[in-house]
């Protein structure tokens, strides 16, 4: 989105890199926002953030460049931006001028693979909502041989105390008597969805890596780095998840 444009409250808010639109709607309900100094809650606002003086409890913010980010989390690193434990999080792993972003969903604290991260709310927003059906692929190592039923019903779908999961794209990539891999797609987002998945079928989860958002792939990260999206790759990204700003 340009500087320039006139758009609603909440979608300039989320221009600023801070949340989004979701979260920013949040702020407006809470009398936290004030547009040229006055107090704004009209969700329908519209506001130009070249022309317009915003401000969240007295900060004034801005419209910033979108930053995208592709990294490998290792294992034993929080996905979140902050931890309660001061465990090494993600934005750790990134230089100083790069942790502003967010990232656009989680991985556990055990697993590891491909994360985004981006300060672009309006991205984030949809690439996470199960609306959008962005597929996440994971290569998991099990214990032990994996049956022919077992793959069927993580094909299939998988009950799980909240709710039965949607069907999955599955791939035995080995199968041995003592260690298999099976790469499974998803287009939800559970909390722990593939081991809860796996340990509900009696296969213990060895290990746990997110080779794919999309169509961006792991491939060629290595653990702990990162790098910058490539114009394809956001362009894809953008037609996938119909986002329109620049």
């Amino acid at each position: 989105m340009t500087a320039d444009k006139t758009v609603r409250l909440n979608r300039a808010i989320a221009a600023c890199g801070l949340c989004s639109r979701r979260a920013a709607d949040e702020l407006i309900a809470s009398g936290k926002v004030k547009v040229n100094g006055k107090p704004a809650t009209n969700f329908h606002l519209l506001v130009n953030l070249k022309k317009d003086r915003l401000s969240i409890s007295g900060k004034t913010i801005s419209a910033c460049p979108y930053d995208y980010v592709l990294l490998h989390k290792p294992i034993a690193i929080v996905s979140t931006c902050q931890d309660e434990f001061r465990r090494k999080n993600i934005l750790d792993l990134l230089p100083a001028k790069l942790r502003h972003l967010k990232p656009a969903g989680r991985l556990d604290y055990d697993s590891s693979g491909l994360i985004l991260l981006t300060n672009d709310g309006e991205l984030i927003n949809k690439l996470t909502h199960p609306r959008h059906e962005v597929e996440k692929t994971y290569q998991v190592v099990v214990a032990g041989k994996v049956a022919e039923k077992a793959l069927a019903q993580l094909s299939s779908g998988v009950s799980l105390k909240e709710a039965k999961t949607r069907t999955a794209k599955v791939r035995l990539i080995k199968n041995d008597p003592y260690q298999s891999i099976i790469e499974i797609a998803i287009k939800e987002g559970k909390n722990r969805q593939i081991r809860r998945m796996c340990a509900q079928l009696g296969l213990p989860v060895l290990t746990l890596v997110r080779t794919a958002i999309g169509k961006l792939q792991l491939e060629g990260l290595p653990s702990g780095k990162w790098r910058h999206l490539r114009e394809s790759e956001l362009a894809g990204l953008r037609k996938v998840l119909n986002l329109n700003h620049q």
